[in-house]
C-alpha cells in the first residue's frame, strides 16, 4: 500500500509540474487567448441572433433575402441598365450598384489626373503656378466634402440656365438646370474589327514605347517615343479602315425636342456631374500631396544626373522620378482610393440614385427589412474596397525593388 501511495504521489506531483510549464508557455496563452476571444464573439452573435429572430417573430416576418424577387413598385430617375417600377428590388439594386460603380471608376481617372498634375504643379519653379496649386489643395482639403458636393450640386450645376432659354453653347453642347448634354460616339456595323486592330494597336505602342525608352537610356540615342507609339497606332487604324471599309462610329449629337426634351448625345444629370466633380476634386488635393511628397522623397542626385545626360524635366520627371517616387506614392494612393469609393455614398445628399440611396431609401422603407438591407450594403462596400485593396497591393508590389 505504501508503495501505491508513493506512485500515486509520484504521478500528481508530475501532472502538477506539466500543468505548471504549460501555464508558463507563451504559445500556451496565445492560443488559448484566442480560443476564448473566438467563443466570446460566437456567444455575441448568438446573442444578437436569438434577438433578431424573436424581434422579427413579433412583426409576423422571418429573416431573409427573398424580399429581393418581390416587385420594386418605384421608379429611378436615372439608370444604365434597363429597369421598370415592375421589376424586382434585386433589379432595382444592380441599378444602383452600377450608378455607383460609374461614379467610382470616372472619379478614381479625374482625380487620379487631377491629383498628378496639381502634385507636379506644386513643385514648379513658375511661382503663379505653384501658388495656385497650393491654394487648390489648402481650400479643398480644409472644407468639408458634404459642403462641397452641396456647392457643385446648388451652386453651380442646378443654376445653370433653364432648357426654354435654349442655352446652347457654340457647337451642339446644352448646360441647363436639368442636365448637360455634349456630342457622344455610337457604334456602327463593323465596330469589331476596330476594336480587335486597335487592340493590336495598343499594345504594339506600348511595346515600342518601352523599347524606345530603352534605347534612350542605354545608348543616349533620341527615344521619339510619341512618334513611335503614335505610329503604330495609325498604322492599326488604317489597316482597320481598309478591312472594314467604314468608320466604326458617328457622332450623336443632342437637340432638343418641341417638348423642350434634350435628346441624343451624352447627357449626364445635375446629381452625376456634382457627385463625380466634387469626389474628384476633393480626393485629387489629397493625392497631389501624396504625389508630392513622393517625388521629394525621391533624391535631388536623380534629376541632376538626369539633367546632365541631356534628358528635358518632362522626360526626367516621366522617366526617372516618378517611377522610383511611385513606391512612397502607392499605399497612400490606395486609402484614397478607397476612400472615394466609400465618399460616393454621400450621393444620398444629394439624390444620386447610387446603391446606398436605392437599398436604404425606398427599398427599406417599403420591406421593414433593416438588417437585411444594411447587410447587403455592408457587403457590397467591402466587397468594391477589397477588390480595390488587391489591385492596388499588386501593382504595389510591381514597382517595388526586387532584391537579388
Amino acid at each position: 500500500m505504501n508503495a501505491e501511495s508513493q506512485d500515486t504521489k509520484t504521478q500528481k506531483s508530475s501532472r502538477f509540474k506539466d500543468i505548471s510549464k504549460l501555464l508558463r508557455d507563451d504559445r500556451f496563452w496565445k492560443i488559448a487567448g484566442q480560443a476564448i476571444a473566438l467563443i466570446l464573439v460566437i456567444a455575441i452573435a448568438a446573442i444578437f441572433w436569438d434577438n433578431l429572430t424573436a424581434n422579427y417573430a413579433q412583426l409576423g416576418i422571418a429573416f431573409g433575402f427573398d424580399f429581393l424577387n418581390s416587385q420594386a413598385s418605384f421608379d429611378i430617375g436615372e439608370t444604365v441598365i434597363p429597369y421598370s417600377p415592375e421589376n424586382s428590388y434585386r433589379q432595382a439594386y444592380f441599378v444602383g450598384l452600377i450608378n455607383s460603380l460609374r461614379v467610382m471608376a470616372i472619379g478614381i481617372v479625374l482625380a487620379t489626373i487631377a491629383g498628378l498634375t496639381v502634385g507636379i504643379s506644386r513643385l514648379s519653379d513658375n511661382w503663379l503656378l505653384r501658388n495656385l496649386a497650393a491654394l487648390y489643395v489648402e481650400i479643398l482639403r480644409n472644407t468639408p466634402l458634404l459642403l462641397q458636393l452641396f456647392f457643385w450640386y446648388f451652386a453651380v450645376f442646378i443654376s445653370l440656365p433653364k432648357v426654354e432659354e435654349n442655352p446652347q453653347l457654340s457647337g451642339p453642347i446644352y448646360l441647363t438646370n436639368r442636365g448637360i448634354a455634349v456630342p457622344w460616339p455610337v457604334a456602327l456595323p463593323g465596330w469589331e474589327i476596330w476594336l480587335i486592330l486597335l487592340a493590336i494597336g495598343l499594345l504594339a505602342a506600348v511595346g515600342l514605347w518601352q523599347w524606345r525608352a530603352r534605347v534612350m537610356l542605354e545608348q543616349g540615342q533620341p527615344g521619339r517615343q510619341l512618334l513611335w507609339a503614335a505610329s503604330a497606332i495609325v498604322l492599326s487604324a488604317i489597316l482597320a479602315l481598309i478591312i472594314a471599309k467604314n468608320l466604326p462610329v458617328r457622332l450623336d449629337f443632342p437637340s432638343l425636342t418641341p417638348e423642350l426634351q434634350l435628346q441624343g448625345g451624352l447627357k449626364l444629370t445635375p446629381e452625376f456631374a456634382a457627385l463625380v466633380t466634387g469626389l474628384s476634386l476633393y480626393t485629387g488635393s489629397y493625392i497631389a500631396e501624396i504625389v508630392r511628397a513622393g517625388i521629394q522623397s525621391v533624391p535631388k542626385g536623380q534629376l541632376e544626373a538626369a539633367k546632365s545626360l541631356g534628358l528635358k524635366s518632362g522626360i526626367a520627371m516621366r522617366l526617372v522620378i516618378l517611377p522610383q517616387a511611385l513606391r512612397v506614392i502607392i499605399p497612400p494612393l490606395t486609402s484614397q482610393y478607397l476612400n472615394l469609393a466609400k465618399n460616393s455614398s454621400l450621393a444620398v445628399a444629394i439624390a444620386y440614385p447610387d446603391v446606398y440611396f436605392v437599398v436604404a431609401s425606398p427599398t427599406l422603407n417599403q420591406t421593414g427589412r433593416a438588417i437585411e438591407a444594411m447587410l447587403i450594403i455592408m457587403v457590397t462596400y467591402l466587397t468594391i474596397s477589397l477588390t480595390i485593396s488587391l489591385f492596388m497591393n499588386w501593382y504595389n508590389q510591381t514597382v517595388q525593388l526586387k532584391e537579388r
